[in-house]
């Protein structure tokens, strides 16, 4: 079959699946919804790896695929197109490969809900959305799928919208990301309104020749290519939840936890990070822009991390480790080594798949369980799941001997890191040793908390017991049959639900125990895991290595004085040391606290010290932005309401002007009494005062 055709099924084929299992799902049930649309996305991941493989091994070149028109005003001109080179290629297996294992999971983690139809058409849809926006040939496609895995997101999040907590996530995920929606389209218009196109191949061409491009505002000269970079960057820190906008992230795990594995971990939120590296043509001429990537990326690795620690629910903590990876991401992106980005992306999407459908084994052996301090010593009753966890946990953490090798992220991430001092010991960028330092403490941070959630949730005592457990299930399923798993459930101390996420078991009456999953659900958490083993080791001569110009091939654009991957080769030991040593003390610390000191941990939080507050809270983000902006709008809208609306328009409207005629009326309408004589009396001062105005005025 022609490469050509091959492609544009696999990418419309999602949108089928979610078009059969949307409109006729309750028609034709539950399973063959299941089976059409995981079969589909089946098809479209052997399409992706096909591609990819030809373009590693077999030296395809790059094309698009023009189907038809999109919207076409005046001299604004979009054609829907699928363009595939090595970013885009990354990108379709990236997504197909995690999307068709979650579908898959998915068979056993929702095998009770009665809404299976609704929910895996969700999915589908949402992974069409992303195959279009990665394969975009232009910036209003983009913005299609930009918005259409925004829409997606918005859905399966408040899945069980009878929930109050998660249509209060769903809305907050899609308003902040609104907000960064907004900056993302104004980038846009300033790139059509510098460049008259909106067309990449047309776009990154005539870059070179406008870098000096300036915009007068308030008497000053600013870069116009600094400027649209900048406002398409507020984009990406919406969509990727960056420091400032990363408060919907966390939230977003009131959704099932395969929708936190597609949507949170391994394709959505990483959008942001493949649209910089996508437009590094523009940021490499925009070096304040790409300052400010590098800033507000190593300043999430830091914040994520640093809130990670105190989290108790299982997913919140893999949650802010997404958080705290895109930072990582942005700041290799920032400092110029776009490859490392994407490489970090692309291992990133194996083990933190693995790690949040981990945790939805986890919850479904804990039976709807997810606070970690009522999980231990489940390493025996959940053999596999313990076996795939500290996998990916290794690969997260980075774990592994420089010049030797380790699981995947140790490739990826310590080539940022790399990077990061190359850049600033070379002066490629100012903020290098800032992202540096911020790296290797985030390194530290990310293995305490990996092995924190290890250790509390498998080693240490049994903090459960049967009949909890019991009650737990019969609560879990009482909601379940009452309204498809949709009802409100109750929130524990720390703010998360008891059972937010309904992973589906068998009912039962009487003493429960924790149990492995089904195999429908094994099988993809070991797939994922061959990914987080060799995934780095693998593709790293490709992504970063000394095939990645044969890799690359154009699609990622570094200027003449980037030289920032190459030089990440080459620096002192020491430099590929640190995050080893931190990787390691982090996880000794941890180690101390949670097993050989078992029991300090609860005593310390009992103390409510400031410091354990200002992160357990999540450095008040959510209380300051509340405060701000929730009832700062809420006042706003008051004052417009009593003071504009009820004083000014009202006061002068029903109550002023009509007011006053009213009671004119009212008082004219005395002299209306109906007798002729009064009516004559009246007419007779009349014609008195006239006559007394006219000899005054014209009596001489």
């Amino acid at each position: 079959m022609n490469l050509h055709l091959l492609v544009t099924l696999g990418v419309f084929a999602p949108l089928l699946g979610a078009a059969i299992a949307g409109f006729f799902g309750r028609r034709i049930g539950n399973i063959p919804s299941q089976i059409v649309t995981t079969g589909l996305l089946f098809f479209a991941c052997a399409v992706a790896w096909t591609v990819f493989g030809q373009w590693t091994w077999g030296h395809l070149e790059p094309f698009t695929v023009q189907i038809a028109p999109f919207i076409t005003v005046g001299d604004f001109k979009s054609v829907w197109s699928i363009r595939i080179d090595a970013l885009s290629a990354t990108m379709l297996i990236v997504v197909t490969s995690v999307s068709s294992l979650v579908h898959l999971y998915s068979w056993g983690y929702m095998s009770e809900d009665d809404s299976r139809p609704r929910f895996f058409a969700y999915l589908s849809l949402f992974t069409f959305a992303m195959l279009a926006l990665v394969t975009a040939a232009d910036f209003m496609q983009l913005f299609f799928g930009w918005e259409g895995v925004g829409l997606a997101s918005y859905l399966l999040i408040g899945f069980w919208f009878k929930k109050s907590t998660a249509s209060a996530a769903a809305i907050k995920a899609f308003v902040v990301n609104r907000v960064g929606d907004f900056g993302f389209a104004l980038g846009i218009i300033t790139v059509f309104w510098m460049f008259g196109t909106i067309n990449f191949a047309e776009l990154f061409p005539m870059i070179a020749g406008k870098a000096g491009t300036t915009w007068e505002f308030l008497g000053h000269d600013w870069s116009a290519i600094d400027l649209a970079a900048f406002l398409l960057f507020i984009g990406a820190m919406g969509k990727s939840a960056q420091f400032f906008l990363h408060t919907w992230l966390p939230d977003a795990m009131e959704g099932p936890t395969p929708v936190s594995a597609l949507i949170h971990a391994a394709t959505m939120v990483t959008a942001g990070v493949y649209m910089v590296c996508l437009l590094s043509p523009i940021f490499e001429y925009a070096p304040t822009a790409s300052l400010i990537v590098a800033i507000v990326g190593a300043i999430t690795a830091l914040f994520a991390a640093t809130v990670g620690m105190m989290q108790n629910d299982i997913k919140r903590v893999i949650a802010y480790s997404t958080c705290s990876q895109l930072g990582y991401m942005f700041f290799a992106a920032g400092v110029g080594a776009y490859q490392g980005a994407m490489f970090h992306l692309f291992t990133h999407a194996f083990f933190k798949a693995l790690l949040f459908l981990g945790a939805g084994s986890v919850i479904h052996g804990m039976h709807h369980e997810q606070d970690m301090r009522k999980m231990g010593g489940l390493w025996k009753l959940l053999p596999i799941t313990y076996a795939v966890m500290v996998i990916g946990t290794i690969a997260i953490t980075g774990l592994g001997i420089p010049e030797v090798g380790g699981f995947a992220g140790f490739y990826s991430k310590d080539s940022i890191i790399e990077s990061a001092f190359a850049a600033a010991s070379s002066g490629h960028s100012p903020a290098g040793y800032f992202a540096f330092f911020i790296g290797i403490m985030a390194a530290g941070l990310t293995s305490y908390y990996s092995w924190r959630l290890i250790f509390m949730t498998f080693h240490n005592k049994p903090q459960w017991t049967e009949e909890a457990l019991a009650a737990h299930d019969d609560h879990g399923h009482a909601d379940d049959h009452a309204s498809h798993a949709q009802i409100e459930t109750h929130s524990e101390p720390d703010g998360h639900d008891a059972h937010d996420d309904h992973a589906h078991d068998d009912h039962h009456h009487g003493p429960l125990h924790p149990h492995e999953s089904p195999w429908v659900m094994v099988v993809p958490l070991l797939l994922l895991s061959v990914g987080a083993v060799f995934a780095g080791m693998v593709f790293a001569p490709n992504f970063i290595g000394h095939h990645e110009h044969e890799f690359w091939r154009g699609a990622i654009f570094t200027g003449a004085h980037n030289h920032v991957l190459h030089e990440s080769h080459e620096v002192p030991m020491w430099v590929k040391l640190s995050p080893l040593v931190l990787t390691i003390l982090g996880a000794l610390i941890a180690f101390w606290i949670y097993v050989l000191k078992e029991g300090v941990a609860k005593m310390w939080a009992e103390q409510k010290s400031p410091v354990w507050a200002f992160l357990y809270n999540k450095w008040y983000f959510d209380e300051l932005y509340d405060a701000v902006f929730v009832k700062g709008t809420k006042a706003l809208g008051d004052f417009f309401w009593k003071i504009g609306d009820v004083k000014i328009i009202d006061g002068l409207g029903p109550n002023g002007a009509a007011w006053s005629s009213l009671k004119s009326a009212s008082w004219l309408s005395k002299f209306q009494s109906g007798y002729v004589y009064y009516y004559a009396f009246v007419m007779l001062v009349g014609v008195a005062g006239f006559l007394a105005f006219a000899l005054y005025a014209f009596g001489g």
